[in-house]
Order: C-alpha cells, then structure tokens, then sequence
C-alpha cells in the first residue's frame, strides 16, 4: 500500500515536473524572441529647447518594439553629439532626424530657417506688435501704410502686401514662453520670409508703417485685396456675424449684405399758372352826350 501512494507521489512530481520544465522553456523561447524585436531608440534624458546643440549628456538609449520605432529614429547617442534641434523636444521624447538640422549647423536661429528662407527683422511697437501676443511660430500678415508717388490722388493707401508670414523670434527669443497667454512687450520681431519678400519688407518698412496682422494657425489661405485710401475708408463697412473662436471658414455664418436705403430725394414742387379769363366783347354806346361800354358775355 505504501508503494503504491509513493509511486502516485512520484508519477504526480514527474508531471508537475514536465509541466513546469516546458512553462519556463516556453517562457524562455517567448522572452527571447521579443528581445530579438526590439531596437535600441536614443531618446531625450531631459528637455532640449529649440536651436540648442546636443550633447552626450542629454541622451539615453531605450528599447522600442521595431513595429513601434519611429522613422529616422537614433541607435546610439554618438550619431547625435553635436546636432541641433529645430523644434523643442521633451524628455523621454524620441530623437528623430525630422527634428534636428543639418550635419554642420550651427545653433542658435539660423538653425530654424528652412532652405530657400531668410530671416529679416522688423521693428514694431505696442501697436504694431498687437500688444506683445506676437510669440515664435505666431502667423501674420503684413500691413502697410504709404503714400504713393506718381498718381493724381496723393491720399495715403493702406495695402496687405505678405500674408501667412511665420514669426521666428520675439526680441532675441527663438523659443515661445512658458505661460503663451502672457503679453511679452518686444521692440522687434524676426520675420520668416523668402528672398523676394525680403525686398518687399524692406521697401514696406522704409517707406511706409508697417503693420503686423495675427491670423490663426488653421487659416493659412490667400486674401486679395485692393487697398484702402481716404475715399474707400470713408464708405463704410457692413456688418458682418462674429464667428465662435477657432471655427472654420467653412463653418462661420454666411454674411448676407442688405441693400442701403437711401433717403428719398424730394422733386420741386410745380405751381400751375393760374387760368386767364375768358376775353369778353365790348360794345361802345352813346346815350345824348355821354359814352359807355357795355360788355355782353
């Protein structure tokens, strides 16, 4: 009897035993499988601001499932020691090669100009700088205010001449603050603009007031307008519905302009002649010595 519980003990331990042998083998194969799938992903050890220079420091390899790797990403720090960021990366945040410049860039703000771009400075005021709400990345359109030589009409015209401008700095900061609902008060801002709008900036802020138009980041489309001069200025505007903050144009209500009544011009009052009256005939009478005319109808 005691041999027989014992060998049901030890047939019992045997299949525990090989269950337990092929639970950790398999455990195994899978843990070394999922190794084999992953990639080693330089990310960022702590925030690296815009414009700023790489160092060894700053970075740290982590693993990634290679369906989850991001394009362009970083095995190893040494490939990114000395590159220059374009935007700001957050820590733990992968380092793609979309968000560094060029090998051979230096930092600072000529690292954040695409090719084919330059970046041109401009002098604004409280005004100008629509009350320090201008911050990097901000768009806006380019407004100026000249008198034009050579025409009959000398009055002054005010005229968009760039639209969808990207605004790279604010004073002598690349990056946007902490807090974007403060107002930073700055006396120039640096403008993203292309060769041929360069001239036109130029020739905008020489010889007329400029003007900087803050639009939204959804509406980068083109408006073209004709100008205004005193004469237009002075035929009014109509009304048009306030749209809800940050609506499409699409979804924004129509606007349907009514037609301006104009007071009715009175005409001048004609008088009628009044009718002559009828001629009637007149026959002389004599009566002895005296003479009269008597009228017959």
């Amino acid at each position: 009897m005691r041999n027989k519980r014992f060998f049901i003990v030890l047939v019992g331990a045997l299949i525990f035993g090989v269950l337990a042998a092929v639970s950790v083998s398999k455990y195994l194969s899978s843990a070394q499988a999922y190794s084999k799938n992953l990639n080693n992903v330089a990310v960022a050890k702590v925030a690296i601001p815009i414009g700023s220079k790489i160092v060894a420091e700053q970075i740290m390899v982590v693993q990634f499932p290679k369906e989850s790797t991001p394009d362009g990403a970083f095995e190893s720090p040494e490939k990114l020691a000395g590159r220059v960021a374009v935007i700001n990366i957050a820590a733990r945040e992968p380092i793609t090669e979309s968000r560094l410049a060029a090998e051979g860039t230096a930092a600072g703000l000529a690292a954040i100009i695409p090719e084919g771009y330059r970046a041109m400075t401009v002098k604004v005021d409280d005004a100008a700088g629509i009350s320090g709400f201008i911050q990097p990345g901000t768009l806006v359109d380019v407004v100026v205010t000249i008198d034009p030589e050579g025409i009959a009409r000398q009055d002054p015209i005010s005229k968009i001449v760039l639209q969808n401008i990207k605004v790279l700095a604010s004073g002598q900061n690349i990056d946007k603050p902490k807090d974007e609902r403060e107002a930073t008060s700055v006396k120039a801002v640096t403008l993203q603009v292309t060769p041929e709008q360069a001239e036109k900036l130029a020739l905008a802020s020489s010889e007329g007031k400029l003007q900087l138009v803050m639009r939204s980041q959804i509406d980068q489309g083109d408006e073209q307008t004709r100008g205004v001069n005193k004469r237009n200025l002075l035929n009014g505007d109509v009304a048009m519905p306030v749209p809800d903050a940050g609506s499409l144009k699409s979804e924004q209500p129509k606007s349907e302009a009514k037609p301006v009544r104009r007071a009715p011009v009175s005409k001048p009052t004609v008088t009628a002649p009044a009718p002559q009256p009828t001629p009637r005939t007149q026959v002389e009478m004599i009566e002895g010595g005296k003479k009269r005319n008597v009228d017959f109808p």
